[in-house]
């Protein structure tokens, strides 16, 4: 066991209706996010950041093609040499397991017990953030208990009904941790649980092969949280940019929180990298006829008409007379001659007709799935 050496697991099993369609043909940690990103691209970094070089990953079944898509063979984390390696377990396979009465955290036990590392870190790709795993370390190792949990003060509607919440004493000890929508107290604010946790390998081991035998949870998430008030639990305050995505709204936020400076800034450019996949892509071309404001654009766009307060991917055709105001536009869309877009989310390989109209609200965004034509108008 090396002493201060880290592993990580990295879950993504979590699904929310709330964000349909968007998530209907990939899981929530490969959504495109800020043009050129995807949610797990945070999480990800934030481990690579802290020099852990193996980690290991749990997703559904049947929503791993988008996963190797973006990740590949791991260069841009530096996971794809002979010591620094990623794995992915289906989530699925855990519960056949369980099913058939196995030892059904056994995959996971057998990667904590080969990375040798003296602590694990827990991580989910809900959370968009940019977090020094190292601090988090350094607060468990002085507290010397047996998990550490990071949490930071946010506004209650922007916590979703099954996140966790914290009680704190003054000193920041845990007296209690509940899901949200069991909460009773009508507060501003309150300490979201970011389920992001720091460990002791062999305490986690151990822990699990307890509870196998006592038929605990099969999702890792949910077992650590189970575990925050029953063993002796620090806390970590987070104070950076986060946003918790949930839903379509909070989706739809976090992307234009990113033109805002200080926000993008604290984020993406922060001490720490955000690494992603790379694309050798030609820079975006912007026509005379196209008039820019505050918004931000991908490579490899065409650019012919006018963009305000709006995101815009790669690969993203604009004609000549079109109008993107409030939107997200995800990679790969073509909006045609006249077409006019106001507080709407395109997904992937969208195609807009010519004089078309999507209009939403700000308070509720048209979503378009991806690979649809739109031929008429959408208006809320």
């Amino acid at each position: 066991m090396r002493t201060n050496k880290l592993c990580a697991v990295l879950g993504n099993i979590q699904r929310y209706n709330a964000l349909l369609p968007l998530t209907t043909h990939r899981p929530l940690a490969t959504l495109p996010f800020a043009c050129k990103y995807r949610l797990i691209d945070f999480p990800l970094s934030s481990i690579v950041n802290a020099n852990i070089n193996t980690v290991y990953m749990i997703f559904n079944e049947g929503e791993t093609q988008s996963v190797f898509d973006h990740i590949g063979g791991g260069k841009e984390w530096n996971l794809d040499g002979v010591h620094h390696r990623f794995f992915i377990h289906l989530y699925q396979d855990f519960l056949k397991l369980k099913a058939n009465e196995s030892d059904y955290y056994r995959p996971l036990i057998d990667y904590l017990e080969k990375s040798k590392s003296e602590y694990t870190v827990y991580m989910s790709s809900k959370m968009i953030c940019n977090i020094d795993l190292r601090a988090v370390l350094k607060i468990h190792q002085l507290q010397k208990n047996e998990m550490t949990v990071v949490y930071k003060k946010v506004d209650a509607e922007k916590i979703c009904e099954t996140d966790a919440v914290l009680s704190l004493t003054d000193q920041g000890q845990i007296t209690d941790v509940r899901p949200f929508m069991e909460h009773t107290e009508d507060k501003k604010q309150e300490n979201l649980c970011m389920d992001i946790y720091i460990v002791q390998t062999e305490w986690l081991i151990d822990q699990l092969k307890a509870g196998q035998q006592e038929g605990a949870t099969v999702d890792l998430q949910d077992f650590l949280r189970k575990k925050i008030h029953t063993v002796k639990s620090s806390t970590y305050e987070y104070t950076g940019y986060l946003s918790n995505i949930f839903d379509i709204n909070s989706f739809y936020k976090a992307s234009l929180d990113m033109l805002n400076q200080q926000k993008f800034n604290s984020l993406l450019y922060s001490s720490q990298k955000i690494y992603t996949k790379l694309k050798n892509e030609v820079p975006t071309y912007y026509a005379k006829s196209s008039e820019i404001k505050n918004s931000q654009f991908a490579t490899g766009c065409l650019i012919k008409g006018k963009v305000e307060n709006s995101s815009i991917s790669r690969g993203t055709l604009l004609e000549e007379n079109t109008e993107v105001r409030e939107s997200i536009i995800m990679p790969s869309a073509k909006i045609c001659a006249g077409a006019k877009i106001e507080y709407a989310i395109l997904d992937k390989h969208v195609v807009v007709d010519p004089d078309v109209k999507i209009i939403g609200t700000k308070e509720n965004p048209i979503v378009i799935k991806k690979n649809s034509h739109i031929k008429s108008d959408i208006l809320r």
